[in-house]
């Protein structure tokens, strides 16, 4: 195993000038090759007295004297193999995408080349900007909406904070939560909140005490399906941070199925489901009982 190196190296551009691979490379004993490549991984950024702080990723762009450069490097970070997004559907003003497990959604510092938003930029034919209007965690597969204006993620945004989208989730947890085909709900407080989980029950196993769960949102709490789940006694197999005697194999066993909304261009009802995708690796959706 490569031993993990990570270091910030910054300066400002002298003078005389200079590309960002030469004075990078020269001020953190790196290469010219791997500072290009750190730059074409989102890891290099770029600012100018007052002006906000940018990502820089061609390394010919000239620099003027004064330009304060960063250089956030982690090799474990570049060395990243992301898994690949999948575009579901694309609307022009948003785009609706399958995250697989294992895909972050956003960068930091240290790069953006292993996520969700920067797959997105460059998965058109022509790239588009992304904005982000909704999350899903690290470890979680499922259906994420992406803004491609600010007037789109402005929008979008505002039908979320209303809750007027409809999220569901199809989990699988530890234990016989119940009969198939009955429903309930978790409701206890979260970070000092009001928070409710509903819950339908699609099948369960004595044998294996597992069931398989349909999940719709009624708010919108931190964690909130994982840490109610867990705290009624059944955490969602495969999570590594809430409940015990829940390990899977697979991982995290958690998928946002369905987002359901009504166009605010369009005026027309909308609704995007991975069901099918469900079904194909977990054997089991909500349309079809095991």
């Amino acid at each position: 195993m490569n031993t993990r190196v990570a270091f910030i190296t910054e300066l400002t551009v002298p003078g005389g000038g200079g590309t960002a691979p030469e004075l990078l490379s020269a001020a953190s004993g790196l290469s010219k090759s791997r500072i290009k490549e750190a730059m074409q991984k989102g890891a290099v950024w770029a600012a100018q007295g007052s002006r906000k702080i940018q990502r820089l990723r061609r390394a010919t762009t000239p620099l003027a004297a004064g330009i304060r450069l960063s250089l956030y490097y982690d090799s474990q970070v570049l060395d990243r193999e992301p898994p690949q997004a999948r575009l579901v559907c694309d609307e022009k003003r948003y785009s609706v995408w399958f995250k697989p497990p294992g895909l972050l959604v956003e960068g930091s510092r240290y790069g953006d080349h292993a996520t969700l938003m920067r797959q997105v930029e460059q998965g058109f034919s022509a790239p588009r900007r992304v904005w982000l209007v909704h999350r899903l965690d690290l470890e979680a597969a499922g259906l994420i909406l992406l803004a491609h204006t600010p007037q789109a993620a402005a929008r979008l945004s505002s039908l979320f904070q209303a809750r007027t989208i409809e999220k569901h989730y199809c989990i699988e947890v530890a234990g016989v939560l119940g009969k198939p085909g009955s429903s309930g709900h978790w409701d206890a407080a979260l970070d000092g909140k009001a928070s409710r989980t509903d819950y339908h029950i699609v099948s369960s196993s004595t044998q294996l005490k597992t069931s398989c769960v349909e999940i719709r949102m009624a708010s919108g709490r931190y964690h909130q399906i994982r840490r109610h789940a867990a705290a009624a006694g059944h955490p969602v197999l495969g999570d590594p941070a809430y409940g015990q005697r829940n390990a899977h194999p697979a991982g995290l066993r958690l998928m946002a199925t369905r987002l359901a909304f009504t166009d605010p261009w369009r005026g027309t009802r909308v609704e995007y489901s991975c069901e099918q995708t469900l079904q194909a690796l977990w054997g089991w959706s909500p349309r079809s009982p095991t």
